[in-house]
Formats: C-alpha cells, structure tokens, sequence
C-alpha cells in the first residue's frame, strides 16, 4: 500500500492544494488516478485503510481518487440488473450546461455527468445507470436546450428530460399538489423526478440518486451511497461534507448562517439528531420507499430535504446513513446562493414541525421566534451573532442549548 500511495501522492501534482470538478484537465487526471488504484489490484479494506491515512494530508485529488475507487469496487458486488437513477432539477441552467468554450462559467454539466456514470458502470456487467433531468419551469428554456444537447450525445439513449410544468398538468405523482411551476423551488421538481424514476424503472435492485445541476459533486461516488443501502439496511444514504473522510472546498462566507441554520431546526427536529448535513445534495433512495416518501409532500422548495428525511424516520427509525463524500464548490452560476433561502427554509421546517412532531414548548418558542421574523431581522440576527456562531463547535451547536429564544430575539430587533 505504501509504494501505491506514494505513486498516488506524485501523479496528483498540482492538484494536491487545487482541485476544480468543472475542469476537464483535472476530470481526466482524477480518474487516471482512480485507474491506478483499481489497477494497483488494492482491495475495499485496503483502500480504506488508506483514506484514513489521507485525512493528515492536504491531498484534494489522492482523496477524491481514492473516494472514486471505493466507490466502482463497491458496486462490483452487486445484483445482476441493478439500476441506479440520478435525478436533478434545472432553472436557469441554460449557460451552466454550456461548455466553457461557448460560456466563461459554462459547466457542460450534462456531458461531464453521463462521462462520470459511463466511467463508474464501465465494465460492471450487473449495473446500468440512466439520468432524469426536470426543468422546474426555467423562463430560459432549460428543458428545451438539454433535450437538445442530449440527442447530440453518444449515451443520449440513457438521459430522459421532463417538464414539471407537463406534469403538473397531467396530475402526475407529487407534481398534482401543485398549481404552478412557481409552487416549487427546486423541490418540487425533485420529488416528481424521484417518483417518475421509481414508477418506471425496476421495482428491485434499483437505486435512485437525485443531485444538484452543477458539477460540485463528482457522480463517480454514487457506489458509496449504493453500498451504504446495500449492507445497511438503509432507506436513504445521504451524502455527508461533515464527516472525517469528507473532502470539502466551499467558497463564499456563509459558514455563521449554515451554523445558525442548523442550530435552529435542531431545537425543532431532535428526531433527526445524527444527522448535521441535511442539505448536501447528494442522496440515494431504495426505489421502494420513494412513492411513500413523496406522497403529500408539504414542502416543494429548498427544505424539501428535510421533509424527507423527516418522514424516512418516522416511516422507519433509524435508517438513515451518512456517507462521507467529496463536495468542491461550483458556485459561479448557483442559482440558490442569491436567494438567501435560509429563513423561507427555516419557516418550513417549523410547518413540519407543528405537522409532524409532538408539541414541545421550549421548541414551540423557537418556533414562535422563526415564525414572526422577517429578513431583514434574520440579516441582523446572523450579524450579531456572527462571531460568536463560528466558533462554536459543530457538535455544540447540535446538541446544545447555547442561545435561547428570548436572547436572539433580542439580537434579531424582534419585539417581545
């Protein structure tokens, strides 16, 4: 193992400090890495042995290259005919899907992602992959230039582009609570594609992915979430950037919000308290339990995740796993970053809360204090508390009661 790393520390060059998934140089480099350690004939104990050795180092390709070969030596185990289905929503994605050449910020995302999935299914006889793309009502025709982009590709065959819009009329599925595109937020779009999977792909052996329309995410990983389901006894894997053996490079500053975020539905939603990264988008189901997941869906925008974790746990206990992926923020074109869609996610999870869980009353306080605030309030009560939330530790913002209801209302100008 030790002549493999040392192989794998080299090839990886300069992209041990920088690693950018949207380009195609550093793509290639990472699966030629990935190829060496397959090839090195290196077993799943032996590479993990080595991913826990990697966490001492600054080492952003060797990690990603290990995380991809875990991940296709994962899925050689297998059942004949397993299927994985990858779903994502669109709006205003009609530069991100162009390439870099026709875009400064272009992603060529689609391209990019049945390239990731062709790689990890290659020479796996027992599994086949397909994608699911749903336009969320894009004004810019997002649906309209995937389909044609598609056609143009050689595993074309494989990648299916629906309407959320067409399927609102139709009544289909999830999409019949809806009146309008404009009802959903990226949600919306999400359950339908999910469900529209499971109704037409295999009813055993078939997993269904759904991820973000950027390519923050290398879908080269999706054998981890597989394995996780598989000797787990899971009903969602959700994908982690909080656990040891993640590898995260996240731009921007909104870590003091993200922490605040999460304090807050921590004291409404104990239920899911081993779980910290509810947003990554990156989360595999078992096929069977997507149609009663996604039945009555009362939240269609950006805290859909939460519901459905939710609901998994009250469905099943205890059933949700957490694996540890590599996440490099794509962030140029993000469509959600400008939205600021914090306290609209925080103002759902408190209807899911007063829905779902019994009333408590020092959440039932919490609860109170999200429900009247507003955003300029929010903006002043995340400025406030700024310093303080970024030192805390993850830990203690989940499990600790460190600011009361009556203190950040305080900070936030809310009236008593």
């Amino acid at each position: 193992m030790r002549e493999t790393l040392t192989a794998l520390m080299v090839e990886q060059g300069e992209l041990t400090h920088q690693l950018n998934l949207t380009n195609g140089q550093h793509l290639a480099k990472l699966t030629a890495m990935a190829e060496l350690l397959l090839d090195s004939g290196m077993d799943l104990f032996q590479l993990k042995a080595m991913e826990q050795e990697l966490i001492l180092h600054q080492a952003l390709a060797a990690k990603m290259a290990v995380k991809l070969a875990i991940s296709k030596l994962c899925l050689q185990k297998c059942r004949p005919n397993t299927l994985i289905s990858v779903v994502f929503a669109m709006y205003k994605e009609h530069q991100r899907m162009l390439s870099p050449m026709e875009h400064p910020h272009g992603e060529d995302f689609i391209r990019r992602k049945s390239e990731q999935l062709q790689w990890l299914c290659k020479d796996l006889p027992n599994v086949d992959w397909r994608m699911i793309l749903v336009d969320d009502g894009c004004p810019e025709r997002s649906g309209q230039c995937a389909q044609e982009q598609v056609e143009e590709l050689e595993q074309g065959h494989k990648i299916e582009v629906r309407f959320l819009s067409r399927a609102i009329a139709a009544k289909e599925g999830p999409a019949a609570s809806l009146t309008s595109t404009a009802d959903s937020q990226k949600g919306g779009s999400i359950a339908y594609g999910m469900w529209h999977a499971a109704r037409t792909g295999p009813t055993k052996n078939h997993f269904i992915a759904y991820t973000d329309a950027d390519l923050s995410t290398h879908l080269g990983q999706l054998g981890l979430l597989v394995d996780n389901l598989s000797h787990h006894d899971n009903i969602i894997a959700c994908g982690s950037r909080r656990e040891p053996t993640s590898v995260v490079v996240k731009q921007g500053m909104r870590n003091h919000r993200g922490k605040l975020f999460i304090y807050l539905w921590k004291r409404l939603l104990p239920q899911l308290h081993n779980i910290i990264d509810t947003q990554c988008g990156f989360k595999m189901f078992r096929s069977e339990f997507v149609t009663p997941l996604t039945r009555e869906m009362m939240e269609t925008k950006f805290a859909f995740d939460m519901e459905l974790l939710l609901k998994s746990q009250l469905l099943s206990p205890h059933r949700i796993g957490k694996v540890a992926v590599g996440w490099i923020d794509s962030d140029a074109l993000s469509t959600t970053s400008e939205l600021s869609p914090y306290l609209p996610m925080l103002k759902s999870i408190v209807k899911m809360y007063r829905f779902y869980v019994p009333a408590q009353p020092i959440s039932d306080e919490f609860a109170s204090l999200i429900e009247t605030m507003n955003e300029s309030q929010w903006n002043t009560l995340v400025e406030a508390m700024a310093e303080v939330v970024d030192d805390a530790d993850i830990e203690a913002i989940c499990r600790q009661e460190l600011f009361s209801p009556l203190k950040l209302a305080r900070e936030a100008g809310v009236p008593a």
